[in-house]
């Protein structure tokens, strides 16, 4: 375990990463990376595009500010260490892990906004948790750059819970179970795909990257 305590991130995912995906992604590894900088790139658009969509929940905009700055913080580590490294950056094939959630999101504008914000927090509070799982069978590179980013991940989990709950007009926690147990179908569900954010590898190793 790193010295930053992800406790909370543990107990509110429902399920750890299996230790069949783990092994997947050290033969796997450039998938990972690419995979990584380009969630970093989303993250930071799906923040921007949040505060866009609410210039005047001003909690949001000081929040979603602060977070869309780091996740592109990440995303020019990561490509640094692609470059470091010699692969190219390209976009993958996105993997179904979050569009398994957001097929569920309500369409009503307040409801769509809660759901939105519930989805946020459950993907940062994965990524986390599995740069904390990979972290210790990482190279010393890669082993300090994904236990750097576990801090500011835990944080962005509690605080897209916490605009959740602050927006909403009642208790968020049956949305929040909802949304849990399906994260943990698209975790330890099979997956063709394997990808950062994927369910049990099925397929045969090879490389995915132009996948």
């Amino acid at each position: 375990m790193s010295a930053v305590s992800i406790t909370p991130v543990l107990e509110f995912l429902r399920c750890r990463t299996p230790q069949v995906w783990i092994d997947r992604a050290l033969e796997e590894l450039e998938v990972v990376l690419l995979d990584h900088a380009a969630n970093e790139l989303k993250a930071a658009q799906s923040a921007m595009t949040m505060m866009a969509k609410n210039p005047s929940k001003i909690d949001l905009l000081n929040k979603m500010s602060r977070l869309a700055r780091e996740e592109l913080v990440h995303f020019e580590q990561a490509l640094k260490i692609l470059k470091k490294r010699g692969i190219v950056y390209r976009p993958l094939k996105a993997s179904t892990y979050a569009s398994k959630m957001s097929k569920h999101i309500r369409k009503e504008q307040r409801e769509n906004f809660i759901d939105t914000l519930i989805v946020g927090s459950i993907i940062e509070a994965r990524s986390c948790e599995r740069f904390d799982a990979l972290a210790p069978h990482l190279d010393a590179e890669l082993n300090k750059f994904y236990l750097s980013l576990l801090k500011s991940e835990a944080r962005h989990f509690k605080d897209y819970l916490t605009l959740a709950q602050s927006y909403a007009d009642e208790d968020i926690q049956p949305r929040v179970d909802f949304f849990l147990d399906e994260e943990e179908k698209a975790i330890t569900l099979p997956d063709k795909l394997f990808r950062l954010h994927s369910g049990l590898p099925v397929e045969p190793v090879f490389s995915q990257v132009d996948a």
